[in-house]
């Protein structure tokens, strides 16, 4: 079983933290947006063609489509912090082997090592 040092878990809990407030900020920010595009009271706002309301539309399903993704990814690393605080981050979730730290690097929110997101990926 390989476990990770203190020191390493504080730069992957940081890491995790930064990046949860920064997708944060941003699905704040794209509610903001679709629901000012939803027109509180502001007829301006409207769309005058059926092709404008064509766009909206996309624009609107687009923006709901990303929040949805950034919303799993929030989960994720929420559920990182807690395996950094359970003292199992950095191990894989389905074979109990540990992650590679190159994909803690690029994926610090990372559940199971490659070779079990491979498996899953095909499974």
């Amino acid at each position: 079983m390989h476990k990770l040092k203190k020191s390493e878990l504080k730069v992957y809990r940081e890491s995790l933290l930064n990046l949860r407030a920064r997708l944060r900020g941003d699905v704040h920010a794209m509610a903001d947006l679709a629901l000012k595009r939803n027109g509180a009271g502001d007829a301006s706002a409207m769309p005058i063609h059926m092709a404008d309301l064509g766009t909206d539309n996309f624009e609107q399903e687009f923006t709901l489509s990303l929040m949805e993704t950034e919303g799993g990814t929030l989960h994720a690393i929420e559920a990182a912090l807690e395996r950094v605080e359970e003292g199992t981050f950095g191990m894989c979730e389905d074979c109990g082997g540990p992650i590679a730290k190159s994909r803690l690097q690029a994926i610090p929110y990372a559940a199971v090592c490659i070779k079990c997101a491979q498996k899953r990926e095909n499974g």
